[in-house]
Parts: C-alpha cells; sequence; structure tokens
C-alpha cells in the first residue's frame, strides 16, 4: 500500500483550470530518470480528476494499478494518488483530515487564488510519510488490526494450552507411579472439566 501524491486545489466554476494550493508528492519509487514525468503526469491527472469531480462529492478512478480518490468539499478539493491495495475509506478518511488541516491553517484564503502556489506545506508532506500506513488515516482500520492481532494471540495461546494437555495425558498414561484410582480420578476430572472448554 503506497501513497504516491496529495494535492490540495481550488476548484471554481469561473475558472477554467483548478489552481493548485499546495503538493507534495513521493516518486522515490520510481526509475530517476521517470520522476520529473511522473510529477507532471500527477498534477495533469490531479487537475482533471478534481475538475470532474463535483461540489459535495467524492470519487474515485482507476488508472492501471492506481486509484485516484478526490473529495470536493465547496470548492475546496483534495487529491489523493495511492495504489490499488490502499483501502478506499482510509483514503477519503485522509482527504477528509488533509481539507480540515488546510482550512484550519490558511482560512478562506485559498479562495482569492489565482495562480498555483509554489509554497511548501509542511504538513502534506508529514501527511504523505505517515499515512502511508491506512491504519493510521483511518481509525476503524487501526482497531480491527488491533483485534485480529489479539485474536491471534488468543489461538497461540489456547493452542499452546491444549499440547500442554495433551502430553499431561500422554504423561499421566504412562506414569506408573499414580494408581489405578488416582488414574480414573484425573480422567473423570477431565470429561467433568472438558463440558466448560470453549474453542
Amino acid at each position: 500500500m503506497k501513497i504516491t501524491a496529495l494535492l490540495v486545489l481550488k476548484c471554481a466554476p469561473e475558472t477554467s483550470d483548478p489552481v493548485i494550493l499546495a503538493n507534495a508528492s513521493d516518486v522515490s519509487h520510481f526509475g530517476y530518470f521517470q520522476r520529473s514525468s511522473v510529477k507532471e503526469f500527477v498534477v495533469f491527472v490531479g487537475r482533471t480528476v478534481a475538475s470532474r469531480t463535483p461540489p459535495s462529492q467524492r470519487q474515485s478512478v482507476q488508472h492501471e494499478e492506481y486509484k485516484v480518490h478526490a473529495y470536493n468539499r465547496n470548492g475546496l478539493c483534495a487529491v489523493g494518488f495511492m495504489d490499488d491495495h490502499y483501502p478506499v475509506r482510509s483514503a477519503f478518511s485522509l482527504l477528509n483530515q488533509v481539507l480540515d488541516e488546510y482550512q484550519k491553517s490558511f482560512g478562506e484564503t485559498w479562495r482569492s487564488a489565482k495562480e498555483d502556489s509554489s509554497q511548501p506545506w509542511p504538513y502534506l508532506a508529514e501527511a504523505l510519510t505517515k499515512f502511508q500506513d491506512p491504519a493510521e488515516a483511518d481509525k476503524l482500520l487501526k482497531i480491527q488490526r488491533e483485534l485480529d492481532e489479539t485474536k491471534i494471540i488468543l489461538h497461540k495461546t489456547i493452542d499452546s494450552v491444549l499440547a500442554r494437555g495433551e502430553k499431561l495425558d500422554s504423561l499421566v498414561e504412562k506414569s506408573s507411579d499414580l494408581s489405578m484410582a488416582s488414574q480414573m480420578f484425573y480422567k473423570q476430572a477431565k470429561k467433568t472439566n472438558s463440558c466448560c472448554t470453549i474453542l
């Protein structure tokens, strides 16, 4: 799961092309000579998808092994380029957080933007790094992952207890030190307790 780029754009009906307000990308997984072309492609596709996303709408566009997710919040639009394995809910949660942070940082100044901004926005670069793990963007996914890990640990614990129980059974069978009455007591106690075992 990989996020390649995040963009924040102004999408207003009075302008022909959306204006890029902030842009962060990680193209390190592409070849050195491809990187500038990939960045140009990200800007082109970002503008195109943002301009075709109606206000107050979300949409996802598939392109080869990548998905471009866009969320237009009344003219302020966030676009994310993720690989196909990045969960959709996490992607839109991330885009929502990016728009929230942008409005906290810059307020309504984006409405007066007329040309692309080349000024870096540190939060966007941090978000690009932090949210490579979808669980960081989506709290439910994070909780589900923790539950799955706990479930695995519980299964391992139950398996180890069962393995120890089986070993104890074989030891009781082999033991010549225990009287027949003790062996019968052990087997009867095990039968009685087996009704309480949860598998």
